[in-house]
């Protein structure tokens, strides 16, 4: 049995005991917690003004819509299997710095300086590729790790607000990628592209300085752990065995949340995806108005996510994400009944609102059902490749539906995923709901 196997006696991470034994002051985690918000809305900002300006510059090369979303979809391809492998990774690494720090101080400045390369490369195809590929391949490799710090640091009871912070800080950088396209991106495009870059540089400076992860309570408490034992450290588990474990426990809870991760993650991106051909199929609108129905809902979404973590540490988290997802699934309902513009934003507002619940407390649950933090990361990478597995087929297989029931029905379609989400969710077992209420206050 590998470090941190869930035996038919083990219990989750979340109990009592481990609340207690990851217990930090609050002005620290606040502290901590506004640092990785920072450093993922860092990350975030690149990521986004990328899905946004990248594709016309490959447009200037290809005229296939078809492989255009192809290259798009290569940092979702790459994330699949280099996130996992890297969380797993990080939580084996020990330094003096930590085991989160030496990546982000290495990859969030090679990543900054590879998508300022982006508009240089921009007039070869094989060169603008190329630099793609390398920006996706290394942005991938620290995605996970920052937000891991959350965990490491943050006791159970309190990281549905920490993660609604981050979450926030993340929606926000939808609205800086959209000033930056209307601002800068026709006359000054380098400009454009170097802004974020600097923003992320200047984030993990001030990580760098501030954020010592050796000092957080988990990675203390597993090198007191080595301590007390035979065997010096114990090499947490390899992603491989990590998913295997899951795979293998008579509790399914774990893969039951994987499952719905990867549910909800496909109509959200739906949603998102295939709204502006709804907006000019169904809503007769042109494709500025289409492509603006859902900055509306961006907004409902921050104004949402801090309140979805308070009622979770309230009511418990499995039950505020079964109403967020049954809200969604309502909203979809709603825009399909109500079909206009404004009932169409109205229903998205609603529905994002609902999706705050699930994505603030996802991730939350799942790093709580861990069986030690030796693996907080990898399971990090697994709650991504979930999501990011989703966010791939989700469009496709709801682009299916609406094949054979037409656009307007298209949001009705994305019910039907939420629903079946939702079935998923409510099989999750007792031991972890259990397991999730010993943290509500």
């Amino acid at each position: 049995m590998f470090p941190g196997k869930r035996g038919k006696d083990a219990t989750p991470l979340t109990t009592a005991a481990a609340g207690a034994e990851y217990h930090e002051p609050h002005h620290r985690m606040r502290r901590v917690t506004f640092l990785v918000a920072l450093a993922v809305f860092a990350q975030e900002s690149t990521w986004n003004f990328y899905e946004s300006q990248v594709p016309p510059l490959l447009r200037e090369h290809l005229t296939s819509a078809a492989a255009v979303g192809l290259l798009m979809g290569m940092d979702n391809l790459l994330g699949i299997f280099v996130q996992p492998w890297i969380g797993a990774r990080s939580d084996r690494t020990r330094t003096s710095w930590g085991r989160r720090m030496p990546y982000l101080v290495v990859g969030m400045p090679l990543a900054a300086v590879l998508f300022g390369l982006i508009p240089h490369a921009a007039s070869s195809l094989p060169l603008l590729i190329c630099v793609m590929f390398f920006y996706a391949l290394v942005a991938n490799t620290f995605k996970p790790i920052a937000e891991a710090l959350v965990p490491d640091f943050v006791a159970p009871e309190r990281r549905s607000r920490a993660n609604a912070a981050v979450k926030i800080a993340s929606s926000i950088t939808t609205i800086v990628a959209a000033l930056l396209s209307l601002l800068l991106v026709d006359d000054h495009p380098m400009i454009a592209f170097a802004i974020p870059s600097l923003i992320m540089l200047v984030s993990i400076g001030v990580l760098g300085v501030t954020v010592r992860d050796s000092r957080s309570r988990a990675y203390r408490s597993l090198s007191e752990k080595s301590t007390d034992t035979e065997d010096p450290d114990p090499a947490p588990p390899r992603v491989r065995d990590t998913f295997v474990d899951i795979l293998t426990d008579r509790d399914r809870s774990r893969l039951l949340l994987l499952a719905a991760i990867f549910l909800f993650g496909s109509a959200w991106a739906s949603s998102r995806s295939l709204l502006t051909p709804y907006g000019m199929e169904a809503l007769d609108l042109s494709r500025g108005d289409a492509g603006s129905l859902g900055l509306p809902s961006g907004v409902a979404f921050i104004l949402a996510a801090y309140p979805a973590a308070v009622y979770a540490e309230r009511f418990g988290r499995l039950r505020v994400m079964t109403a967020g997802m049954t809200t969604f699934a309502a909203a979809m309902l709603l825009g399909t009944v109500a079909q206009n513009a404004v009932g169409t934003m109205a229903a998205l507002c609603v529905g994002a609102a609902g999706g705050a619940c699930f994505l603030v407390n996802a991730v939350v649950v799942l790093w709580n059902l861990a069986p030690s933090p030796h693996v907080f990361a990898a399971y990090g990478g697994l709650y991504t490749v979930s999501w990011t597995g989703g966010g791939f087929l989700g469009p496709a297989l709801v682009g299916a539906m609406v094949d054979v029931t037409g656009w307007p029905l298209m949001l009705l379609d994305i019910g039907l995923v939420v629903a079946l989400s939702i079935v998923v969710v409510t099989r999750i077992g007792k031991p972890a709901r259990r397991a999730e209420s010993t943290l509500v206050e």
